[in-house]
């Protein structure tokens, strides 16, 4: 079964971005625990949270702002400097030593997410292949479960191995990997789209 570029793409970024963050996922707790001043299970409860504020802080005003522009291409720049964002996480924790640097890298995150969802779904959208819209996105969705279970079986093993650094490194490049798979996409965005178009239209491959 054929996929256009697109979804493929996006699927791939999909996959490397979730298995950056799942690789390190396993030890964060024990990392914030251990390696930061202050850090305790609360801190770690505090930082999810900061993350979810964030993004619902972020997401509604920026899905409103695409949503006036009956284009592709700010959705294009929304999803990459959120990609940006999101990419730099695990190396901020390289540097992390407080409990406030933590809540800082949280609201990074939180605010990346913001900026990545809205775009994500609106393009994955528009370009999915007429009568294969279940497959295109169980796709994704399979690719998001296989890589935080093998991400995360592997990410304990190697913090044991090789220390926390290790892992975050690793998270960060896999993460700016599946960023970088989105800028693909470029060349196939829409310079208009009828407003209100939700049904999948034909795309290049």
């Amino acid at each position: 079964m054929k996929v256009n570029s697109v979804i493929r793409y996006l699927v791939i970024g999909d996959f490397f971005v979730n298995a950056g963050f799942s690789v390190f996922a396993p030890i964060l707790a024990v990392f914030i625990t251990r390696q930061i001043a202050g850090g305790t299970i609360a801190t770690v409860g505090f930082a999810a949270a900061i993350v979810q504020i964030m993004k619902v802080i972020v997401e509604l005003p920026v899905s409103k702002i695409l949503d006036k522009n009956h284009g592709e291409y700010d959705d294009f720049v929304s999803l990459i400097f959120g990609s940006t964002l999101i990419a730099l996480v695990p190396f901020m924790y390289l540097m992390a030593s407080e409990t406030l640097h933590l809540y800082l890298i949280a609201a990074i995150y939180g605010t990346g997410i913001g900026f990545v969802v809205p775009p994500w779904y609106a393009i994955f959208s528009r370009h999915l292949d007429k009568f294969q819209e279940s497959f295109e996105w169980s796709l994704d969705s399979i690719s998001i479960g296989i890589a935080g279970a093998a991400a995360a079986a592997i990410g304990g093993v190697l913090a044991e191995k090789f220390g926390f650094n290790f892992v975050f490194v690793a998270g960060g490049i896999f993460a700016v990997f599946g960023g970088a798979m989105q800028l693909k996409i470029f060349s196939h965005i829409r310079r208009k789209v009828p407003r209100g178009q939700v049904k999948p239209m034909p795309d290049k491959s």
